[in-house]
């Protein structure tokens, strides 16, 4: 305790040139929204990948304002993160290195379980130990494919554990309507699974497969638990989503600072390789932001950022390519001063910085843009 009050005392003060902003009003609305789609089942936000980029430690904080039972991350250093800042329990979706698993708090966590190594070797651990069985509904990337088999060889180690939970993951709920057939493949064979596993007299309260695009679009009263990620986040799975009649919104903006502003003359160029030519006299904005921090480089002159000026808002599209920590912006004629703030993506979905724009733009999905940007950007919760 008192480590810590000293790391905040000497802690340096400064204000960063890059800032990621999520809005906790919005999320806990997101999840509200989710969860009355699903009224009889449990919602687990899924916080891997520093929680679809917004930040672990920032969204579990805003979880814990919520009824959230339980959250779910992918790895072990990521449920260190969630065991400081979230009060209730954590779901391990990830597999581990065995050895990791003896670290974790085991009141505080659930594991899911792909394969009998990992399950014997937590069988013998012998401390109370919560599972979700993975069951490989036919995405064949992972889990349990004979449930039959599976059970006759690791009874005795089943008998060990407590079989909290049965689960899978949809190969193409986001193509509902070009692969339902094959997603209600999925469905019966699960569930075909999950009533044999039931008669060998393991009963789990949590039985769930759904996703964001799942939750969305799949009424199955069978399910008692949802993982949605995207969605939580604020974001369709679905390309032809009536954006004004969505349910969810979302909740990050991404903002940088002008650091250097200086003319060039016509017929001068920007940036690596000359592809940015002046077409007149004009001013040229630099920020510290590129495609280390998460601005990919196919968005070089395709993406318009929003200039906060003083005076005025005025918008400013990237002038050549995007460099690894550096972006060069066209302001026109428009000399703004050093410091000006720049919103990179916007949370508002018609804007030409929305990741909704910028995945169309980049040929990227939404969950790679949001991915992307880096844990070292200082994120601040908002309301």
């Amino acid at each position: 305790m008192i480590i810590d009050t000293l790391k905040k005392l000497y802690k340096p003060n400064y204000e960063p040139f890059n800032e990621i902003r999520v809005n906790s009003l919005i999320l806990q609305n997101n999840l509200k929204n989710l969860q009355n789609l699903q009224p009889q089942a449990e919602i687990f936000p899924v916080l891997k990948s520093n929680a679809y980029g917004h930040g672990l430690k920032e969204v579990a904080k805003i979880l814990n304002n919520t009824d959230t039972k339980m959250i779910a991350v992918d790895s072990f250093p990521e449920a260190q993160i969630a065991y400081k800042y979230f009060k209730e329990k954590v779901l391990i979706i990830g597999e581990m290195p065995l050895d990791a698993y003896k670290y974790t708090k085991f009141k505080r966590t659930e594991f899911v379980v792909y394969r009998e190594e990992t399950l014997r070797y937590l069988a013998k651990i012998d401390k109370n130990i919560s599972i979700h069985l993975f069951f490989n509904s036919g995405m064949n990337r992972e889990g349990i494919k004979d449930i039959d088999t599976f059970i006759k060889r690791n009874d005795k180690y089943l008998q060990k554990l407590n079989v909290v939970g049965f689960c899978s993951h949809f190969a193409a709920a986001d193509e509902l309507e070009n692969k339902k057939e094959f997603s209600n493949f999925q469905i019966n064979n699960f569930f075909k699974s999950l009533s044999k596993l039931n008669k060998a007299g393991y009963k789990p309260k949590y039985i769930h497969m759904s996703n964001s695009a799942a939750i969305l679009s799949i009424n199955d009263k069978r399910f008692t638990a949802y993982r949605p990620g995207l969605s939580f986040y604020g974001y369709s799975p679905f390309s032809n989503i009536d954006f004004k009649k969505a349910i969810v919104k979302p909740a990050l903006e991404v903002f940088s600072k002008i650091t250097h502003v200086y003319s060039i003359k016509e017929g001068e160029t920007v940036s690596y390789n000359n592809e940015f030519k002046a077409e007149s006299d004009i001013y040229i904005g630099l920020i510290p932001f590129g495609y280390f921090e998460g601005l990919d480089k196919s968005l070089s002159n395709k993406v318009k950022f929003e200039v906060q000026d003083k005076d005025n808002e005025f918008i400013a599209p990237i002038a050549g390519r995007v460099c690894m920590n550096l972006t060069c912006v066209n302001l026109g004629d428009m000399e703004v001063e050093n410091n000006t703030r720049i919103k990179i993506i916007s949370k508002t979905i018609f804007d030409p910085n929305s990741i909704r724009n910028l995945s169309i733009l980049s040929g990227l999905s939404s969950y790679e843009l949001l991915v992307r940007l880096q844990s070292n950007i200082r994120r601040v919760i908002i309301d």
